[in-house]
């Protein structure tokens, strides 16, 4: 049987999604930039005057807020009663309001209305939830009736893990970072993993546990935790156990502060090796500016069952640039921009931009052809560092060719609480005080045949073609039937 093909004329218009209904602010690279999202609750089918804490409240607290906002999270501020949030109801009001830019809490940056908005594991407000804050906290904070109050949540004595208990958990060594003083890049060792077969894993997640007790006073999570970020490696250990087998290693996704698990998805799987080891090589230390802190990372991983297979390869982020560029100082909405060319039927399963203290926001984009997808754009919080994690039926589906195109936005003006001196200029480099602008999100290599597939169960689930997929450019894409003669007059066209 002929193979089938399918291919965008340069000519073809792509349907766009219906227009908005809300009007949101308009969003650029400056911190100064925070005009808010103000929802009339009527429009969303809410009576103002009857919304209460106990009912309408206090379950969005539960679900996108208390995870943090209690005793021993890492927000500064306890969110688990009427009393305690009442205190804070202006505040909440404003902080959810600016809902994508540096500040806004529940820290989930992705900017509503443009491009996907299904994401796993994630918890933002909606346009209702939010309309629900603003008539809630305009008209007094009422309590309400306390008999409508959900059953308050229970939580684990320690931080926990959010993704359950992990199989392995490998701990790092312990760091002490002074009060306060510069931060440190570097290595600080080799983890054996004691792990005696090969593994495939499902899922991993990195928690930093250190001696700040849990009342403590802070205002950021930076306040909290020392290590802003590791890049770290998994191998077979060298004999010796000093080193990693060089051919045997490979690069784990890095973790940042206050960022989610890394959930791999349907068909994905790192392998960690019997007789394997964690090289600690790259950890980025803060100090809190508050105490003394003695702190370690712990890696949790949970695998896949005994004996499966991964379907699909991985690959890594969608690139950028931490090398050459150059930050002005006292100058906000600085763009930079890099692009590269797919080399291979790509999905993207995350995006997770990576700036340093001047950046505020970044947009990935998708070039096909004359059509020109974005995909997200997402505000940055250099104290809050988030993965977006894509709905399987949502993630990127792009074709060999599509040119994926980042742009980053840095602000180094005084509007910006994160940098240490606004009058410094700064390149490329690896600590808060330097910059660059990358993708580290996360990705798979597909055949033409898992492509095809996949593209064909997008289609399935579309009800006609003015379904809409911008993640999909070519579902909607004629099939183009490659004749016999064609192909044996000087090979397989491409």
């Amino acid at each position: 049987m002929n193979p089938t093909r399918f291919a965008c004329s340069l000519v073809t218009i792509l349907l766009l999604p219906a227009a908005l209904s809300a009007q949101y602010p308009a969003r650029d690279g400056t911190v100064a930039n925070r005009a808010p999202y103000v929802l009339a609750a009527a429009d969303y089918g809410v009576d103002a005057s009857a919304v209460t804490f106990s009912r309408d409240i206090a379950p969005i607290l539960q679900r996108s807020c208390q995870t943090c906002h209690r005793v021993g999270g890492g927000a500064p501020m306890s969110l688990t009663t009427y009393a305690e949030a009442r205190r804070w109801a202006n505040r909440i009001k404003e902080r959810t309001a600016i809902r994508d830019r540096m500040g806004a809490m529940p820290p989930f940056f992705v900017e509503p209305g443009v491009g996907i908005q299904e994401f796993k594991n994630d918890h933002p407000l909606t346009d209702t939830e939010l309309a629900t804050i603003q008539a809630w906290v305009d008209n007094g904070a009422p309590e309400g009736d306390p008999a409508d109050m959900p059953a308050p949540l229970e939580w684990p004595s320690d931080r926990g893990w959010t993704l359950g208990e992990p199989d392995l958990i490998v701990q790092g060594p312990d760091i002490t970072m002074p009060a306060v003083g510069p931060d440190r890049w570097g290595d600080i060792g080799l983890v054996p993993t004691g792990l005696r077969e090969d593994r495939y894993v499902m899922s991993v997640e990195v928690r930093e546990v250190n001696d700040i007790p849990a009342d403590a006073e802070r205002t950021t999570v930076g306040g909290r935790y020392i290590f802003h970020h590791m890049t770290y490696t998994s191998g077979v250990l060298a004999e010796g156990g000093t080193a990693l087998v060089d051919s045997t290693s490979q690069g784990w996704p890095i973790h940042e502060v206050g960022r989610n698990a890394d959930i791999f998805g349907e068909g994905v799987g790192m392998l960690l090796q019997a007789n394997s080891g964690l090289s600690l090589r790259a950890s980025h230390l803060h100090s809190t500016g508050v105490r003394e802190t003695t702190g370690r990372l712990e890696f949790g991983f949970r695998f896949h069952p005994v004996g499966y297979e991964p379907e699909y390869r991985r690959a890594g982020g969608s690139g950028g640039n931490g090398i050459d560029v150059d930050i002005r100082p006292n100058q906000g909405g600085q763009e930079f921009h890099s692009y590269r060319v797919l080399d291979s039927h790509t999905k993207i399963t995350a995006f997770e931009p990576h700036l340093h203290a001047p950046g505020v926001r970044m947009c990935l984009e998708a070039i096909w052809g004359i059509n020109r997808f974005t995909l997200n754009c997402v505000g940055y919080d250099h104290n809050w560092v988030k993965q977006y994690l894509y709905e399987e039926h949502a993630a990127p589906l792009l074709p060999k060719g599509t040119i994926l195109h980042i742009t980053g936005y840095l602000d180094t003006t005084a509007e910006n609480p994160n940098l240490a001196d606004t009058r410094n200029w700064a390149g490329g480099g690896r600590r808060s005080v330097a910059n660059m602008f990358i993708d580290l999100g996360q990705s798979v290599r597909m055949s033409d045949e898992q492509f095809q597939a996949e593209m064909a169960e997008r289609r399935a689930r579309m009800q006609d073609r003015n379904a809409y997929d911008i993640g999909c450019p070519l579902c909607w894409a004629p099939e183009v039937l490659v004749a016999e003669d064609e192909q044996s007059q000087d090979g397989p066209r491409e």
